[in-house]
């Protein structure tokens, strides 16, 4: 059995030094020859403004590890691909990274129906992934597989972080709106159960489901508005967001009107909004630049530093996806033996910025918290107040919901 692998508090550099023990026999030529090849499949050009942050991340995370001599004197090399945002374009690329570029590994996705269909592709040909981004429950609930990981708290987790601090607004009729797919089906079922169980005085008074990145703003605020709710449950993200702010404020849906909203607070969000963001929206976020912890400080220094940037929650997400690949090849000596790699994974603890991670073993999600606040403009920009990180440990599905939803197969 394989022992826990404590990583704790090491700066990268000596985090994988020991890697490179047994492997000063092996002359440079051997060294260089050798490569760990991950394959990163995301939507690039459906999601840009969150994809190529994420991909930043994940360079960082290799060249810091890189230039430390690798894992086991094999450098670490990432093959990107474009998924389109589309589960078959997503297929073909991940057959393609597998079969063509010699990839052992697959990362990346950020859209849940892209994620499922790499994760279903994961378990027909045997290759471990880790699903940096998807948040649908099912990515390893109802859809998990040995050979799937995933790094970024689930829509549960996330759901229950807002409904802590929601069920105390004192509002009755609820309302929700999301986009019509795995992720935000999922998103609203777990809040109204949460919430439900917790307040059974609610009244869930209308549903309004959008085609993703296909809003009809103007039908929906109106849909809205016409139910009359106290508080709104919103899911929608990027560009449908913005449409559905600006036109519910122009309607003033929001008055008076309680909002708890899933993914606001990232950069990659409200950011986009200016001085249009919603104030006082309950959000999970990321307030990038007044974070004080020590080692989150460091860690956005030197991000800062390399890319003359601040980083978005897709910097966070590919960094760490890397970190925790790199820590469970740590424990393999550089190999991509399928099994070893499971094995590792469920039982590795590895530090990052955000703290000490780990992956369940019933379920193969990972501890990442979130940050849970308020919005609120600052000099004209909207970011997060009066926030905390919630750590995705104390969020995770209860093991008999997992025992009941996850393939027994596993």
């Amino acid at each position: 059995m394989t022992t826990r692998r404590h990583l704790i508090g090491l700066p990268i550099a000596s985090l994988f030094a020991a890697a490179l023990v047994g492997a000063t026999s092996l002359g440079p030529t051997s060294l260089a020859a050798e490569t760990i090849k991950i394959g990163d499949i995301n939507s690039y050009t459906r999601m840009a403004q969150h994809t190529e942050h994420a991909k930043r991340g994940m360079e960082m995370a290799i060249a810091e590890i890189n230039d430390t001599g690798g894992i086991g004197g094999k450098m670490i090399e990432l093959i990107s691909r474009d998924d389109a945002g589309e589960p078959g374009e997503a297929i073909r690329v991940a057959e393609e990274l597998v079969t063509r570029e010699g990839v052992s590994i697959l990362t990346g996705t950020t859209l849940s129906n892209v994620g499922l269909a790499v994760a279903s592709f994961a378990e027909q040909n045997q290759v471990l992934y880790l699903a940096a981004e998807p948040l649908a429950d099912a990515v390893t609930l109802q859809s998990g597989n040995r050979y799937t990981f995933r790094l970024r708290p689930s829509t549960y987790m996330q759901a229950a972080m807002l409904a802590e601090l929601a069920v105390d607004n004192p509002a009755v009729r609820w309302a929700t709106i999301a986009p019509n797919y795995a992720y935000g089906q999922e998103a609203v079922a777990a809040f109204k159960a949460i919430m439900s169980e917790k307040r059974p005085d609610i009244e869930w008074v209308g549903e309004q489901w959008p085609a993703l990145f296909n809003i009809d703003a103007g039908a929906e605020v109106q849909a809205l508005s016409a139910a009359e709710p106290d508080a709104i449950f919103n899911v929608t993200f990027g560009a449908d967001l913005a449409r559905f702010v600006r036109e519910g404020a122009d309607r003033g849906l929001f008055e008076n009107t309680f909002v708890a909203s899933l993914l606001t607070g990232e950069p990659e969000y409200i950011d986009p909004l200016e001085d249009e963001a919603p104030v006082d929206w309950l959000v999970t976020g990321y307030p990038w630049d007044i974070i004080d912890d020590p080692a989150y400080v460091e860690w956005l220094d030197a991000y800062r530093a390399r890319f003359d940037d601040y980083p978005r929650i897709g910097s966070i997400v590919g960094y760490n996806a890397i970190l925790a690949l790199g820590a469970a090849l740590e424990v393999t000596g550089g190999s991509t033996d399928v099994e070893a790699l499971i094995e590792a994974m469920r039982t590795i603890t590895f530090d990052t910025p955000q703290g000490e991670l780990e992956f369940r073993a019933i379920d193969h999600q990972a501890t990442l918290g979130a940050w849970v606040g308020y919005t609120t403009l600052i000099d004209g920009r909207g970011t997060m107040r009066d926030w905390y990180y919630a750590p995705g440990a104390d969020y995770l599905p209860p093991e008999e919901m997992v025992a009941r939803l996850r393939p027994a197969s596993d």
